[in-house]
């Protein structure tokens, strides 16, 4: 039998956390990271049999919400506060690193990849912000990615969109900082 090594944080046992794309992949490991950690964990995906299955084996709750509907994510968001309490921590992990060319880029695709890779971490940032105000702090964590530094090609929206989280989380952070919500950039 191994012994289980990995780090308890006890500031993180009974926070409410929400986190974006939390299905598969990465979002899945972070969802069974925070309950681990004892977290009242929520995560959005758009998929449905996975992250239904996650949900089971970890005892999160799942909600279906394609982040790319706005006034629906922002509803759903607002629904869960009111009737479970504000969230401690906002995870926007969720995107998608599809290639493309430039060549094949058509106005409809770029708002879609857009849609998918960062606007809705700015609308589920602003669905939590009041929340965390009301208790007093809060973090966000957005999720970027170094592919706009490594020159990767045919991603030139998805790292368009990483380059932009980076923007972004700073300006938040500058604005949020004075009512003591963090908001950084992994």
């Amino acid at each position: 039998m191994t012994e289980d090594l990995r780090a308890l944080y006890p500031s993180l046992r009974g926070k409410r956390v929400l986190i974006t794309g939390g299905g598969s992949g990465i979002g899945a490991g972070l969802v069974e990271g925070f309950v681990r950690q004892g977290s009242q964990v929520t995560f959005i995906d758009v998929l449905e049999e996975e992250p239904r299955a996650l949900a089971t084996r970890t005892g999160a709750a799942f909600e279906k919400v394609d982040l790319k509907d706005i006034p629906a994510v922002t509803r759903r968001i607002g629904e869960l506060i009111d009737r479970d309490g504000a969230f401690d921590v906002l995870v926007n992990n969720a995107a998608n690193d599809d290639r493309h060319s430039i060549d094949d880029v058509t106005e409809e695709y770029w708002d879609n990849r857009l849609g998918v890779n960062l606007k809705h971490m700015f609308f589920c940032s602003q669905a939590v912000i009041a929340g965390m105000r009301s208790k007093g702090a809060g973090s966000i964590i957005n999720l970027g990615s170094i592919s706009w530094h490594l020159a990767l090609p045919d991603l030139v929206l998805y790292q368009t969109c990483k380059a932009a989280i980076e923007g972004m989380t700073r300006a938040m952070a500058r604005d949020l900082g004075p009512d003591n919500i963090r908001v950084t950039r992994d």
